[in-house]
């Protein structure tokens, strides 16, 4: 929480130390110059925009490949953050948050990112709890849940996908039925971030409510249970699933068998409204995605502008030479165009408006580019590349996460192509 008369502004953080895994040639960094920059920012934003990008340089990226390689979770980044007060970025004040807005966050989340994915993926599940608590909760369970959520005291993980669902939502098998006072809960969820170390986990199942479609039968629960307990009332967290890349935080299952909650535990208090709530959280998610995919494109074009000033080649730097001037070039323009979309689609939800067609073109392109962009510098490096020595490995094991986070490409394709045909709809 802020202090009194300092809400908005990040705490400094002091260092950790650790061990520091360093390339066999320093890569300096690029201060962006002209790109990605953002127009119109508050001081306060500004001010916390500046503290995080800090904390990235002097906490993360020096530790971010060495712990990444031995899949270790990040605790010290992670305690540093609770102390900056980044866990209630979005938190209202009058529940012990920060009170900013979805911009503030997406693009501390995109500083973030640009050390490493994988912290941003600690408060991003996070935040679209918090968030769909914070739009649809009762105010009883804002006051339970929010200003623990707001200290990092608790984390929240967010549940929809199901073991063989794919992106097809509507054949959700995991069930709750009533039982008096109570709902019972059976069923398998897949691709939990923070899976074990969360206290509270928003999750969308099926009950049969008599609707006339499938979304009107699901109901999102706040199901509550002691962070990191493998097993835990009916909840049984199974080890985590092994990943190419977004190492470091764990992504789980969890099995739910005869799981029971009160009624008090849906989301808002009303059953049949899940599905509805959970696309509205998974808008904040994309901007989220998106920003990270801006992360990672920042960080892999400072290595690749960097080195390419430092490598020669034929007596010249290889930036002189025009195949690598023009990978520049092309690079640089792709973190511009992401950037600025990302920064349209969550300033369009911070206006009230919706931007399911805004957050889905900034999710799908800055994904894209995203890796377009790693994959560029990867080839600038040329065989140190290839080398874990180098961070740039790190980064292309990690980017093709972002194409399918929070849906393909394809379901976004599918999302803006339906948007715009209503928009664009034939008169007459």
């Amino acid at each position: 929480m802020a202090p009194p008369g300092n809400a908005g502004i990040l705490r400094p953080v002091p260092s950790y130390g650790g061990p520091r895994a360093a390339p066999p040639q320093p890569l300096e960094r690029n201060d962006m110059g002209r790109l990605a920059q953002t127009e119109g920012l508050t001081d306060t934003q500004q001010e916390i925009l500046a503290t995080v990008r800090s904390f990235v340089d002097k906490e993360i990226i020096p530790y971010a490949t060495d712990l990444e390689h031995k899949d270790e979770f990040p605790e010290a980044i992670v305690e540093g953050m609770k102390e900056m007060g980044l866990f209630g970025l979005m938190i209202p004040e009058e529940y012990g948050g920060l009170g900013e807005s979805l911009l503030t966050y997406a693009l501390t989340v995109e500083e973030i990112a640009r050390g490493w994915m994988s912290v941003s993926g600690v408060i991003n599940t996070h935040f679209i709890v918090a968030y769909m608590i914070m739009h649809h909760g009762t105010e009883e369970q804002k006051q339970h849940f929010l200003p623990r959520m707001a200290t990092g005291e608790i984390r929240g993980a967010f549940s929809m996908s199901e073991p063989g669902l794919g992106s097809d939502v509507s054949a959700i098998s995991t069930r709750a039925v009533q039982d008096g006072d109570e709902w019972v809960i059976n069923g398998q969820k897949m691709w939990l971030t923070n899976g074990l170390r969360a206290g509270v986990v928003a999750t969308l199942v099926k009950t049969d409510l008599g609707g006339d479609t499938p979304y009107k039968n699901m109901t999102t629960f706040l199901l509550e249970k002691e962070p990191g307990a493998t097993k835990s009332g009916g909840i049984t967290i199974p080890g985590k699933l092994e990943k190419m890349g977004y190492k470091g935080v764990e992504t789980t299952e969890m099995i739910l068998e005869d799981h029971r909650v009160p009624a008090s535990a849906i989301l808002g208090g009303e059953p049949g409204k899940g599905f509805y709530q959970m696309m509205d959280g998974v808008e904040v998610g994309r901007v989220n995605v998106a920003a990270r995919a801006c992360g990672i494109a920042i960080r892999s074009f400072e290595l690749g502008v960097a080195y390419a000033q430092q490598r020669k080649t034929f007596g010249k730097v290889i930036a002189d030479h025009q195949a690598i001037l023009f990978k520049i070039a092309e690079m640089a323009t792709k973190v511009e165009a992401a950037h600025l979309m990302m920064v349209n689609a969550a300033k369009k939800k911070d206006n009230g408006q919706r931007n399911d067609i805004e957050a889905g073109m900034a999710k799908y392109l800055a994904a894209e580019y995203c890796n377009e962009v790693t994959q560029d510098s990867f080839r600038i490096h040329g065989g140190y590349g290839y080398s874990k020595e180098y961070e740039i490995e790190r980064l292309y094991r990690e980017a093709p996460f972002l194409l399918i986070g929070e849906g393909t490409a394809e379901i976004q394709k599918m999302i803006i192509g339906r948007g715009i045909l209503k928009d664009y709809k034939l008169q007459g």
